[in-house]
């Protein structure tokens, strides 16, 4: 007698439907992409307990003839696969034939449908994947799908499903997941009679604030490119309007929305410099690719994608957000500085900013101040330029005070001289070294040990002279004038400690910046340091010479305002 034995059609089936059917959103999920690939304007889910008693999806697409209606439920059965070739350029969301057979093993499933060249529809009762009935039957154009009583026959499944208010949260998330990305079509979504949702046809960027709600759609950033195998656009959120979770990120390839992490990732390199660790911006991104550039075909809920050419979509989506970005921090300023030559790299978000206790002096490494402007151009203040602005004080020793017309600025001098430091050790504009009377030893473990290693020419590049100096432990004979002498032992550790959780990478310029504005945060000013009315002045000349003046290197903003009415209507002044 045979060990090994043919699974029953019954059981197959269940086992799919595991792979496909986690929970009543992913039953949404997979017949509202079967009705948008009908070519519906109108879908209409309606649920009932948080789809444990009942899913309904309706729609007023194409409809299927009787004979289609029968074939749909059987495994495997499609009508967007036709040969072998077309599984390598998928144009439509389903194609596996999977989803219904599925959907109907583990429920009490009705099709109603209709296609639109016949006077009468056909519909077919199935109970755990058995047909019950098919039937004639009055019906409008389309497709009507119930299923009931999901799980009744898998109970280990069903006891595992969350309560109703968390299950109906996962189909509101799915339904407006799917809205975002078809902007065109109407949706409603219904919960126990009650109509929860309604996005009628809109605009991109209408439907975006209207799933997303007006605050954030008021407040995007649109990006866009193109060029003969890719088109990239969206809208982001500013940086100043971000999330702690990724949750409000939207990415969509070819009208399917997917959780790409190689998109995700190049979205935060876009923001880089920009974003504080462990904050997400909000975007809703959709990227338009040859069918047969891209493979769909990677998992049973299709929310994963493989690209053939990885690297030319990551470089162009991060490549058109940091521009973007770059764009609108400079709208408005006039400078010699903020020039298309001075497009930033694209790369990871740097570590967070811990200002070490100590304070060197103050601008060792000075350059010319920026002379000023009087061209006039719409900005963010009557002169424009932080050199411009009238200093009245220093607050806690930490932020400079300065008035701008009718506003209060107050800007982080440690965040400011920070974001001065990074873009000169990215210019190699440092100055000369000063050479130690006495080289100084540093001792590291023996992880963190190789990766100084494999950083001391990169280091040496920026006025910091190390060697190894047997086993672990190296010596630095200089450092760059702005440093210190007593941030070089902090400086090497903390350095060391970041590249060993990081690890050595291809992507050098990102590791490079990850360096740099450790170096900076450790040469930079601090918080509770005094500074005299020049060193103020001199702080926000050299700023006026930067790239990106908005954002530390780490993402915290260099400057905030207040304006007088609202420092008035605190004082109750005005209402």
């Amino acid at each position: 007698m045979t060990v090994i034995r043919i699974l029953s059609e019954m059981v197959s089936n269940r086992i799919a439907a595991g792979e496909v059917v986690e929970r009543p959103a992913s039953v949404v999920k997979e017949l509202v992409e079967n009705a948008l690939d009908a070519g519906s304007s109108r879908i209409v889910v309606a649920v009932e307990k948080g789809g444990r008693t009942l899913i309904e999806i309706s729609d007023n697409g194409t409809g299927m003839q009787p004979d289609d209606a029968l074939l749909c439920i059987e495994r495997y059965a499609t009508s967007k696969l036709q040969t072998e070739a077309d599984l390598f350029s998928i144009k439509t969301l389903g194609f596996r034939g999977e989803a219904l057979p599925s959907i109907a093993a583990v429920s009490r499933f009705s099709l109603t449908t209709r296609h639109k060249s016949r006077e009468t529809g056909t519909r077919i009762e199935i109970q755990g994947g058995k047909i019950q009935s098919v039937t004639e039957t009055g019906a409008a154009p389309g497709t009507l799908i119930a299923v009931r009583n999901l799980f009744y026959n898998v109970p280990a499944r069903r006891k595992f499903l969350k309560t109703t208010a968390t299950e109906m949260a996962h189909i509101s998330d799915t339904v407006a997941g799917i809205a975002l990305g078809w902007p065109g079509v109407h949706f409603q979504l219904f919960h126990n009679g009650k109509l929860i949702k309604n996005w009628a046809p809109a605009s991109a960027q209408d439907r975006i604030a209207d799933v997303l709600g007006n605050a954030l759609g008021d407040g995007l950033i649109p990006v866009q490119s193109e060029d003969s195998q890719l088109r990239f656009s969206g809208w982001i959120s500013s940086p100043g309007l971000v999330r702690s979770t990724p949750d409000a990120i939207y990415v969509y390839v070819n009208g399917r929305r997917v959780y790409d992490r190689m998109i995700r990732h190049a979205l935060l390199e876009g923001f880089r410099g920009r974003l504080l660790k462990g904050r997400f911006p909000a975007a809703v991104l959709f990227v338009c690719i040859p069918c047969d550039q891209v493979d769909v075909n990677v998992h049973p809920t299709k929310h994963e994608v493989r690209f053939a050419a990885q690297e030319i979509v990551h470089q162009s989506v991060a490549g058109t957000i940091a521009h973007a970005l770059k764009t609108r921090d400079l709208a408005g300023w006039k400078s010699p500085a903020f020039s298309e030559r001075h497009r930033p790299a694209v790369m990871d978000p740097p570590p967070a900013c811990r200002p070490p206790e100590s304070a060197p002096k103050l601008f060792e490494i000075d350059s010319p101040a920026a002379s000023a402007s009087d061209t006039p151009c719409p900005g963010l203040w009557p002169k424009k330029r932080f050199g411009d602005l009238r200093i009245i004080g220093q607050l806690h020793d930490t932020y400079i005070l300065c008035e701008a017309g009718h506003e209060l600025i107050l800007i982080d001098q440690h965040a400011a001289h920070e974001r001065i430091l990074f873009e000169k050790l990215q210019a190699r504009d440092i100055g000369p070294s000063q050479k130690l009377l006495i080289p100084e030893t540093v001792d590291l473990g023996y992880r963190q040990a190789a990766s100084i290693e494999k950083l001391i020419p990169e280091l040496r590049s920026r006025g910091i002279e190390i060697e190894a100096f047997g086993g672990t432990t190296f010596l630095v004979s200089a450092v760059p004038q702005f440093l210190g002498l007593e941030e070089i032992q902090p400086l090497i550790v903390d350095l060391a400690e970041t590249m060993s959780a990081l690890g050595v990478s291809a992507d050098l310029a990102a590791l490079q910046d990850r360096f740099l504005a450790s170096m900076a945060c450790h040469g930079a000013i601090r918080a509770g340091q005094r500074l005299n009315d020049e060193e103020a002045r001199m702080l926000l000349r050299q700023l006026d010479d930067c790239k990106t003046p908005a954002h530390c290197p780490h993402g915290r903003p260099t400057w905030i305002s207040w304006d007088l009415k609202s420092i008035e209507r605190s004082f109750k002044r005005i209402v």
